[in-house]
């Protein structure tokens, strides 16, 4: 991973090569909802897809949004989004689980290449989430690192069975803003870009038909986020045994800038 001139962004619809400064985090957003609407509506543009381009980012990357998405194979952001190289900076894990790893690329790609938009990117019918529902209520753990994906989700689990949410799909939609806030208390690095308003942190959901994003939660740059947890706290006990505590996330965020889609 290369990156140069911090806090610029590779020339872009809403970047022009002539454009000096970064995306702000609002624009970054409206670009990533532009491209979902040409490949929902099919009529993508394919930018940044061609020889030139390849060649123009050899020497480094600009990219304007980190995606933290769940490693399903239909869930490929630069075909979703309609994005090409160096624009988006991709970190995948099943579930969207998130780890030492997960953080320390956002925080590569916040603090090194300057990128103003961190999108949490899960999806309708998450096996993850399936398979989480599935150890609960059984009690009996999966064998293997699936574990570790099975303990990272159970939380969301418990916090789904508070609110009554029973149906997958809005599960789904609790796990995304819970991740949402987990990667903002475990990191301080990004808490700190977020409230310096260099940064935001949003959390989607794709519909694996439709093609479509909506969003889930949504954190804008320059709010304040819960204060992050030192990054050698002890570990927390086990997610299959201990329920999550209410947090200010697990309630739909209200509207702002950055839940709305920008106009085509």
């Amino acid at each position: 991973m290369a990156g140069t001139g911090v806090g610029r962004v590779a020339p872009s619809p809403a970047a022009r090569p002539g454009d000096p400064g970064p995306l702000a985090p609002d624009r970054a957003l409206a670009e990533l909802h532009a491209g979902n609407r040409r490949f929902v509506t099919g009529v993508p543009r394919h930018p940044n897809q061609d020889a030139s381009h390849r060649a123009a980012v050899a020497d480094g990357q600009h990219p304007f949004a980190v995606i933290v998405g769940c490693s399903d194979s239909r869930l490929a952001a630069e075909i979703i989004f309609d994005r090409g190289l160096g624009d988006l900076f991709v970190v995948r894990t099943a579930g969207h689980t998130v780890g030492p790893e997960v953080l320390g690329s956002v925080e590569y790609a916040l603090t090194v290449l300057g990128t103003p938009l961190v999108v949490v990117l899960g999806h309708d019918s998450c096996g993850a989430v399936q398979a989480a529902r599935a150890a609960a209520s059984t009690g009996t753990p999966p064998v293997g690192h699936l574990r570790a994906v099975v303990d990272a989700v159970v939380p969301s689990l418990h916090r789904a069975a508070e609110r009554g949410v029973e149906d997958i799909d809005g599960i789904v939609d609790i796990h995304i803003a819970q991740t949402v806030e987990a990667m903002l208390a475990d990191s301080p690095v990004l808490a700190a870009e977020v409230a310096a308003g260099r940064c935001a942190v949003v959390g989607m959901s794709y519909r694996l038909s439709a093609g479509e994003v909506r969003t889930v939660a949504a954190v804008p740059a320059g709010s304040v986020p819960a204060v992050a947890a030192a990054p050698d706290a002890p570990d927390a006990p086990d997610a299959l045994s201990a329920p999550a505590a209410p947090n200010a996330l697990s309630a739909p965020a209200a509207p702002n800038a950055l839940s709305a889609p920008a106009a085509a």
